[in-house]
This record gives C-alpha cells, sequence and structure tokens, in this order.
C-alpha cells in the first residue's frame, strides 16, 4: 500500500555527522536538519496553520460589520468567538485521537477540509442564529489543525532544534493574520459594509488547494508511525487521564497542568486577538485604513516574536520562555489598554512589543507539548490539553463583550492579562524538557 522510502532520524537523532555540523548550527541549520521529507511535512504544517490563522481573523475583523448588519450589542459579537473556541475543543480532542489512530497527514487534511468548508459557509448565512451554527461549525477544524501539524513536524525535528523548528510553524499565524488584514483592506475599501462581511468569508476556500498538495507529498514520520502503531493504547482519553503510581508516573499530573498553562495563555491572546479591531475603531476613532496599519506593527511584532521565541526555548528552556513573555505579555496588555486617548502614535508604536510578547509565548508550544506526551497518545493529549485550554480561555472574549458596554473595550482589555498569571503559575506543575528525545 506504501511506497514511503527507509525510515530517516525523526526523533533520536541529536547529534549531526562530524562533516555535517557546521550546516546545521547555521541560521537555517533548523531546516536542513529536517531532510527532504520533514521539510515538505513543515511547509505543510505551516500553510495549513497559515490559512487556519486567516479564516479565523475573518470573523473579529468584520465584527463592527456583522453587530450592524444583524444588529447585536456587544455580548452577542463575543459570543461568536467563544462558540468557536469551545467547540474547536471538541474538534481539537477528536482530531488529536485520529492523529494517533489514523496518522497526522490523513487528521491534517481533514481538519484543513472542514475549517474552509464551514467558513464559506458563514458567508451565505441569512440570520445570526445561522452563522453563530456555521462558526461552531468551523471550530471543529481550526481546533484541529494546529496540534496535529505541530505534532507532525515535531517528530522529525531533532532535541536540538525542536523549539526553533516549531516556532517557526507557529509563525504560520501571524502571516495568516497579515494575510487576512491585507484582504480585509481591500475588501471593505471597495465593498459596502453590508456585503464586505459575507466576501470575507467566501476567501476562506482558499486552504482547499492545500490539502490536494498534503494528499500527494507529505508523510508521517515513519520511526513516529512504527512507534505509535505497535502501541495497543494509541489514541486512548484513558492513557491522558491515568494517575500515577508506585510502578508508573502517569499522565494526569500532566494533562492537568498543562491544561491549565494553555487556558491562560489562550484566554490572554484571544480576548486581545478579537477585540483590538473592535477597540482601535469603536474606542480610538480609526477608519478601516487607519485599523489596517495600526494591525502592522501588531502583526509584525507577532511574526517576529514567533520566531524569537522560537529560538530563546530552545536557549532558555521551555519553562523560562513561557516566564518571561506571560510576564511581559501581561504588562504590554496593561499599557496599551491605559494609553490616553490623544496618544495615538503610542498605541501605533506600543502595538510591536505587544504582538511581539503575546505570540512568543507560544513558540514553545509546539515542543512543549509534544514532549510533555509519549507517542502513541501524543496527539491525544496535546490535541486535547491545547484545545481545552481553548474552550475555557474562549470565556474571557465574552467576559470582555458585556464587560465592554460599561467599562469600555479598553478597560475590558486588561482582563486579559489574568490569563498570563495563571499561566505562570500552571508552569509550577510541569517539568522542564528541553533535550528531550521523543519516545
Amino acid at each position: 500500500m506504501s511506497t514511503t522510502p527507509p525510515p530517516q532520524a525523526v526523533t533520536s537523532d541529536t547529534s549531526p555527522a562530524r562533516g555535517e555540523r557546521t550546516a546545521e548550527d547555521g541560521a537555517f541549520g533548523w531546516l536542513r536538519a529536517l531532510g527532504p521529507r520533514g521539510r515538505r511535512a513543515f511547509a505543510g504544517a505551516f500553510g495549513g496553520y497559515a490559512l487556519d490563522s486567516y479564516d479565523y481573523f475573518t470573523l473579529p475583523l468584520s465584527m463592527v460589520a456583522l453587530a450592524a448588519y444583524f444588529s447585536l450589542d456587544s455580548g452577542q459579537t463575543g459570543l461568536f468567538t467563544t462558540v468557536t473556541l469551545v467547540v474547536s475543543a471538541v474538534g481539537g480532542a477528536v482530531a488529536g485521537v485520529f492523529a494517533d489512530r489514523v496518522g497526522r497527514v490523513r487528521a491534517l487534511m481533514i481538519t484543513v477540509i472542514t475549517y474552509a468548508v464551514f467558513t464559506v459557509a458563514c458567508g451565505f448565512a441569512p440570520t445570526y442564529e445561522t452563522l453563530l451554527v456555521f462558526r461552531a461549525l468551523q471550530g471543529l477544524g481550526f481546533g484541529g489543525e494546529w496540534a496535529v501539524g505541530a505534532i507532525l513536524v515535531a517528530e522529525y525535528a531533532s532535541a536540538r532544534h525542536r523549539g526553533r523548528t516549531l516556532g517557526a510553524v507557529q509563525s504560520s499565524w501571524a502571516v495568516g493574520w497579515a494575510l487576512a488584514a491585507i484582504v480585509y483592506t481591500l475588501v471593505y475599501s471597495f465593498v459596502g459594509d453590508d456585503m464586505a462581511w459575507r466576501v470575507m468569508f467566501w476567501t476562506g476556500a482558499l486552504p482547499a488547494l492545500l490539502v490536494v498538495w498534503l494528499r500527494r507529498r507529505v508523510h508521517d514520520a515513519p520511526q513516529a508511525t512504527a512507534v505509535r502503531e505497535q502501541n495497543a493504547e494509541r489514541g486512548s482519553f484513558t492513557a491522558i487521564f491515568r494517575p500515577g503510581t508506585a510502578e508508573a508516573p502517569g499522565l494526569l499530573r500532566t494533562t492537568v497542568f498543562a491544561g491549565l498553562l494553555s487556558t491562560g495563555v489562550q484566554g490572554g491572546y484571544y480576548t486581545l486577538a478579537t477585540w483590538i479591531p473592535t477597540y482601535l475603531k469603536s474606542e480610538r476613532g480609526l477608519s478601516v485604513v487607519g485599523t489596517g496599519g495600526y494591525l502592522t506593527f501588531l502583526i509584525s511584532g507577532a511574526f517576529l516574536g514567533y520566531l524569537t521565541g522560537g529560538h530563546l526555548t530552545d536557549r532558555l528552556g521551555r519553562r523560562r520562555n513561557i516566564w518571561l513573555f506571560a510576564l511581559l505579555s501581561a504588562v504590554c496588555v496593561l499599557a496599551y489598554a491605559n494609553i490616553p486617548a490623544s496618544a495615538n502614535t503610542l498605541l501605533l508604536l506600543l502595538g510591536f512589543p505587544l504582538g511581539f510578547c503575546m505570540s512568543a509565548i507560544f513558540s514553545g508550544f509546539g515542543s512543549y507539548l509534544s514532549e510533555l506526551y509519549p507517542t502513541a497518545v501524543r496527539g491525544t493529549g496535546q490535541g486535547f490539553t491545547y484545545n481545552a485550554g481553548r474552550a475555557v480561555g474562549a470565556v474571557f472574549p465574552t467576559l470582555v463583550g458585556f464587560l465592554a458596554d460599561s467599562w469600555g473595550v479598553g478597560g475590558a482589555l486588561v482582563f486579559g492579562a489574568a490569563g498570563y498569571g495563571l499561566a505562570a503559575l500552571a508552569l509550577l506543575g510541569l517539568p522542564e524538557t528541553r533535550g528531550k528525545e521523543l519516545e
């Protein structure tokens, strides 16, 4: 059935051959170390996550137009994000099980098709309730793509380069965000608001093209596949919730604290990602083009943050990197939300460090969660903890929406800083995994 070439180094080769050491120590040594198959897997995961990001941001960028079209209050618009993220927890957990049972690439294709189809469907929604349902179904695919793609690449990457490799995959979120901001600026400049939000959702069909390439060119890491298929417990929720004993450590503690870590980071992040466009337009009085300019600074900072955080997570360790940027992100959120109304230039400039810090904290997630779980249940563990965090963290944007009526959007944004505090506390229950080989 398969014509897959013989297995190459996937997870256990951290010592490159003497003649190759210089090449792998260069700026792009992490990419060369993946090998041809690993680089195709990287391209597939990078593209999938970028388009996942693009489809996600079609909603926050269109929030003001949607509120006007359907006569919604802040709580109802915030519910869009909460429903998406809550349902994404289900999609992520299911995709993780699929990844362990049928393979990483097959699960990746399923998630991409799902979020593309339902993003396009959102553009045809006749009512608020219908749009809410379609957006929830989009969350099924949205929830699974990152975890599956991150695992696919992690199983090709060496322990030496895994942090920066997964950080580079994570940076594709900023690429998709930037693409969405560009399309938003163009569409809303030339199309009336009543139709522009529909056009934005229809452009979500783009990911379908990626699926064709994935099917033909990308394969699971051979060694990881062999380990996974030999384990009877692959894709088992029971395994990731099994408490430790004197003979075996168990994974319950890891699952609980990894879920709390994910909740804190994503609660803070999605609060900002959901409400900053609305904050810039409704409270700072910026035009569509002006909002796009401010988002350029934010997104540029995010892209560099992902890359820098990936490098630091290999240099400092997984836990120290997350601690550092949890603190800096909380400080930036508080500063951004309290800039005087007359200081829009300062608001513009602060967007860069805000985007940098709130993205750098994510760079270690792909490597860290992959290293916390064994191969047989890596998809299940990573898919569940990352997306359970999304679901609980999804409460944050809705709370901001309800608080915005009395506090203002800017005042309510500070609630997101609490999420970063929770993330820092959750690390107390998790081990450092830098340099760990995947089992």
